[in-house]
């Protein structure tokens, strides 16, 4: 893949921005809009060159495949300025290489990497002005790929759409959450596709979690597909275990998505000096632990919340408490990621791009 792009882009400018009319001290998650978004089209074997546009609707036939057969992959990361105006991007070389794991894992063609890292940074230039500064904003970015070509025979599309489009956005969760760890339901099996970033993934957690919020939870901690005894995932993010000083969070498998927020902690947990394991955990050692005190933390590590601290869960009909601790790891933790993002601390990881 080139490292490069060998050509000028194309840019259509909007006539007129609309970022007037947003509150940035108000945003929700994801529900406002940035003026301009990156399009990509594969057709005839071969990515043709992006180009930004403005922000726009798109009309599709009925028989288009991402409707009939579910080939569509996406990624979440997130722009940052800092005090002095520079814009940050965190890692995305590992959001590009992700994007490319799930390509071909759900039988899409793979992406140049210089489309997605150059015509990246070429759109958060474009639109530099979205990105807000209030604490605990960013500019959420979301690249996607969906099978375009059309046709109702059940095979892969000839024909498929990349965009990167963008959105201001406020805190993804406020405050701690509660959740009920799962039985009977799989967000994933062995073989499968849990590893990709697949938009089915997450279709298909919507209903237990619905389940769960009717029952007085806010999300569910997801379990193996064959014996419902290992702790996983929680809702869409990774998770994290504290059972006394140790911080426990379970191997990537065909069933857990490899998280840049996971083994972002991972490393940083270990220049802190907190003791990681990474391994599979048992349903039973949490419960114990939960008897025994034993059990000190749970939380959630993604890219839209970073981390999300858990307050209790739920399991066979009784609920669990966390203790309230005076500096817990996820806020230590959760302050050391934020403040390399935006540029607040030393990034000794090398991890911080510049646009």
């Amino acid at each position: 893949m080139s490292d490069q792009l060998n050509y000028n882009m194309e840019v259509i400018k909007v006539e007129k921005s609309r970022i007037n009319d947003v509150d940035f001290n108000n945003l929700s998650f994801g529900k406002i809009f940035s003026d301009h978004m990156l399009i990509c089209t594969y057709k005839n074997g071969a990515w043709n060159a992006p180009k930004i546009v403005p922000y726009q609707s798109l009309t599709l036939d009925p028989s288009t495949k991402i409707f009939h057969y579910g080939q569509a992959i996406f990624e979440g990361l997130k722009a940052y300025k800092d005090s002095n105006n520079d814009v940050f991007l965190f890692r995305p070389d590992e959001n590009c290489k992700r994007l490319n794991i799930s390509a071909k894992r759900m039988a899409i063609p793979e992406l140049p990497e210089a489309y997605f890292m150059d015509g990246l940074k070429a759109l958060l230039q474009v639109d530099k002005d979205w990105i807000p500064t209030q604490d605990g904003s960013s500019l959420y970015v979301r690249p996607f790929i969906f099978a375009s070509g059309r046709g109702f025979h059940a095979s892969p599309s000839d024909e498929y759409t990349f965009i990167i489009a963008t959105a201001p956005s406020g805190p993804y969760f406020s405050g701690k959450v509660t959740v009920l760890i799962e039985e009977h339901y799989s967000r994933s099996a062995n073989g499968g596709v849990g590893y990709a970033k697949a938009a089915g993934n997450y279709a298909g957690q919507f209903y237990p979690t619905q389940l769960a919020v009717e029952k007085g939870y806010n999300q569910v901690i997801w379990t193996d597909d064959n014996t419902h005894e290992y702790i996983e995932e929680a809702g869409a993010m990774n998770i994290f275990i504290r059972i006394n000083d140790t911080l426990i969070t379970s191997p990537t498998s065909d069933r857990i998505l490899d998280g840049v927020t996971r083994k972002s902690i991972i490393d940083i947990a270990k220049s802190e000096g907190i003791p990681v394991d990474v391994r599979k955990i048992t349903v039973s050692e949490v419960i114990e632990a939960a008897n025994n005190g034993t059990l000190k933390e749970i939380f959630g590590a993604g890219t839209a919340a970073v981390v999300s601290p858990i307050s209790g869960f739920g399991f066979k009909n009784k609920d669990y408490i966390l203790p309230e601790l005076e500096n817990p790891y996820a806020n230590k933790l959760k302050k050391r990621i934020t403040d390399i993002q935006t540029n607040k601390a030393e990034d000794a990881f090398g991890w911080r791009v510049k646009v």
